[in-house]
């Protein structure tokens, strides 16, 4: 049982640092592809227009990432199932669910 909840314990650890790295990726491609449509000399419109393309495509990955999160924290409290835990992942999944949303919606927008 030690070893199963020792497994259980990497793969979370496993997952928070998956997130990490995929909010860090998008990150780092939003910022290049900023400096790349800040160095073109198109009018303002087109790079308000490139703007918004980098923050939907940003957004995206700021999606899969809370997503991630969300699975280990649900996994962590699986794994440790007091009440305590089970009323603090409510509280987590809510915030971040109305983050994806009003994210999700911005990026409708974004897209019309």
């Amino acid at each position: 049982m030690y070893y199963l909840t020792e497994l259980v314990e990497m793969i979370i650890l496993i997952l928070n640092g998956f997130s990490i790295l995929i909010l860090l990726f998008g990150v780092g491609k939003a910022v290049i592809d900023f400096i790349k449509n800040e160095a073109k000399q198109d009018d303002r419109f087109t790079n308000v227009k490139n703007n918004n393309r980098i923050k939907l495509y940003l957004g995206s990955y700021i999606l899969l990432s809370l997503e991630v999160l969300i699975a280990s924290d649900i996994i962590e409290t699986i794994l440790n199932p007091s009440i305590e835990d089970i009323l603090i992942l409510a509280g987590v999944v809510v915030i971040r669910t109305a983050i994806s949303y009003f994210l999700g919606k911005e990026m409708e927008q974004t897209e019309q």
